[in-house]
This record gives structure tokens, sequence and C-alpha cells, in this order.
């Protein structure tokens, strides 16, 4: 029985410490803030480096909701299995507030961003 529990209590041990080692691992987190306006979004174009985002998504008296689509340049935009889906806000903004998307990992690359409940041109995204 003591064995049994040596061992139990060791792997336990090993189980938290590579828990920790991985926390310390990842990469922070960093935002995107995007500001919509009637029908435009006020930042026309970015550039970041390859990592993870969150994008923040401020309706500024749009009188509508808003949201957020991001996809891979040259892809078709108006197919939503080209749409990174956890780039979208994660509900609709509503007037004057401000949304969030889920963590979105960005590799280097060219993207476009849009809205499609206040219909925007497509602006560019690019992670260098």
């Amino acid at each position: 029985m003591k064995k049994v529990l040596s061992i139990l209590v060791i792997v336990l041990a090993f189980s938290f410490s590579a828990n920790a080692q991985d926390k310390m691992m990842k990469q922070p987190v960093k935002k995107i803030a995007l500001e919509q306006t009637t029908g435009e979004f006020t930042q026309k174009s970015i550039t970041v480096s390859e990592g993870t985002y969150v994008f923040d998504v401020a309706n500024n008296n749009v009188g509508k909701d808003v949201g957020l689509v991001l996809v891979k340049k040259g892809k078709d935009a108006s197919n939503p299995e080209n749409h990174i889906q956890t780039a979208y806000v994660t509900t609709a903004v509503k007037n004057n507030t401000v949304g969030h998307s889920k963590e979105t990992k960005l590799d280097k690359g060219e993207y476009v961003y849009f809205c499609p409940l206040n219909p925007t041109p497509q602006y560019s995204l690019i992670v260098e």
C-alpha cells in the first residue's frame, strides 16, 4: 500500500511540474483594438508580429450591432468555411459597447478583415 501511495505522489508531482512548465512557456496573448463607425473600420491597415491575439471591437455609435470576420488573403471571404472563427466576436457588439473575440493564433502572412453586419470594405492585416 505504501508503494502504491508513493508512486501516486510521484506521478502527481510530475504532472504538476509539467503543467507549470507548459504555462511558463506559453506566449502572452496580445490585443488588437478595432473601432467601427458607420460603414467602416477606423483602422484601414494593421501590421503585427506573429502570435496569439484577442480582437477588441468597439461599436462607436454605428446604430446597429457590429461584428468581425477575418480571412486569409486570397480565400473567398463570402464562404464561412474560410473564416477564422476564433476571430469572430463572441456576441454581436451592441451600439456604443466593445466586444471581444476568442484567442486567435496569427501566423505570418496576409489577412483581410471586415464587418458583415455593418457592411464595411475589406481591410488588410499583415503578420510579420
